[in-house]
């Protein structure tokens, strides 16, 4: 019945075209057929890498590009920021199966406008992309109380701790207090290894701190790692 209403409601506007991308030619294939019974929602392309993604945003001029994060050639947060940038009228809404903050803020940084975990019903899905092609943005419940107590507890210590750090070190350092390694921030950001340790090694630098537990206490201080 849920799914229906939303059907029924996407019928009511313009019909919405989608390109899907994604790496699982299982969880595409299904999704694009699951898309296709929903009128007013045309799937006009599909990707399995973020380059295809980027490509067929050109190519299609979708209104909507759902896309995987963990995808080759170019993962799914460089290529939403690519496709944000060269056509800012198209909406991006991520699904995947990453809960992770650091993911979910990599994606918003990039410029997607919703954020669904992989499981999502037809009616959220739906939901999402009717939402995102109106210029609007959509999270799950549970996303959006833990985006807005993630800004509430940290925005004003990003503004005013360690001045001397660039945002993306600081970035790192928060990571950092927050009992990440090395792989971890670099899986999480989608940075290199070597980029996360040349970070790391600035912000050790500029804090005058011997260890990676000294910056940690420093850190946790200052209200970082929460």
């Amino acid at each position: 019945m849920v799914a229906d209403q939303a059907q029924a409601k996407v019928c009511e506007d313009e019909e919405i075209r989608v390109v899907l991308a994604d790496d699982h030619p299982i969880y595409r294939d299904g999704l694009a057929a699951l898309l296709g019974s929903v009128d007013g929602i045309r799937v006009v392309g599909t990707a399995s890498t973020g380059a295809e993604a980027v490509a067929a945003a050109a190519e299609h001029e979708p209104d909507v590009v759902v896309m995987d994060v963990s995808m080759p050639v170019m993962n799914g947060i460089d290529a939403t920021r690519a496709v944000t940038t060269a056509h800012p009228h198209v909406g991006v809404v991520v699904v995947t199966m990453s809960e992770d903050d650091a993911t979910v803020f990599a994606a918003m940084q990039a410029g997607a406008r919703g954020y669904l975990l992989k499981g999502a019903n037809q009616a959220e899905i739906v939901r999402a992309i009717t939402a995102v092609s109106r210029g609007e943005a959509i999270f799950g419940p549970a996303l959006a109380r833990r985006i807005a107590d993630f800004f509430s507890a940290t925005a004003p210590v990003a503004e005013t701790a360690f001045p001397q750090l660039t945002s993306r070190e600081r970035e790192i350092l928060d990571l950092v207090a927050a009992g990440r390694s090395n792989a971890q921030i670099a899986a999480a950001l989608y940075l290199s290894p070597k980029t996360v340790r040349n970070n790391v090694s600035n912000v050790f630098a500029k804090l005058h701190v011997a260890d990676r537990a000294e910056a940690i206490v420093r850190a946790r201080d200052a209200g970082l790692g929460r």
